[in-house]
């Protein structure tokens, strides 16, 4: 080997290496993150838009169940009534603010296979909604749970492109699988702040 493809090899060594030291502290920050979240992997992807929430911030206590939606990072916090589970979900959160209701509500009913109707206020936005059953067409997918604030929900949908987005007419959207799996561990009557 010639002198100064020895040389070109050593300064490409040193340069790699240097790129290492350097991105080690967003390595080492990475993996100080990942055990706060324990989230499912479709939570993993979007991690860091994620704010983590204490539970402490937003209830007195735990209750039988205690649920935050955050509208701004479009995530849903569940925690169980002594603490020990924490789960985080991503979600659709409402179009826009003039849909958005905030404050403290709770889950009052509990329903597989929804069927939907649209309020009046959705078919002035839109005259072509009609009464849509159970089924793949249904925008509330295949769980929803009822607040206590008429017309709004915690339910899934069929359409996976809502996820992550403003996409609602005020409910929070979620997977149909994790819907599915919030609705087995959350009873009625739970507690629920939207923020």
């Amino acid at each position: 080997m010639s002198r100064s493809s020895l040389s070109r090899r050593q300064a490409l060594m040193m340069g790699a290496a240097g790129m290492v030291t350097l991105a080690a502290p967003q390595i080492v920050r990475a993996q100080e993150i990942r055990p706060l979240v324990q989230a499912s992997d479709d939570v993993k992807r979007n991690a860091s838009s994620f704010t983590i929430q204490r539970w402490q911030d937003h209830f007195d206590s735990l209750g039988k169940t205690s649920i935050v939606c955050d509208t701004t990072s479009r995530a849903l916090h569940y925690w169980n009534a002594d603490g020990s589970d924490y789960r985080l979900y991503p979600t659709s959160v409402p179009m826009s603010e003039e849909l958005t209701r905030r404050g403290y509500t709770e889950i009052v009913r509990k329903k597989v296979g929804p069927d939907w109707t649209p309020t009046p206020s959705m078919m002035e936005r839109d005259p072509t909604l009609k009464y849509t059953p159970p089924g793949p067409d249904n925008p509330l997918g295949t769980h929803a749970m009822y607040l206590s604030w008429p017309a709004y929900l915690i339910h899934g949908t069929h359409d996976t492109r809502k996820i992550g987005r403003r996409s609602s007419s005020g409910c929070i959207g979620l997977y149909n699988e994790k819907i599915e799996e919030l609705f087995a561990i959350t009873p009625i009557g739970a507690q629920v702040r939207v923020i």
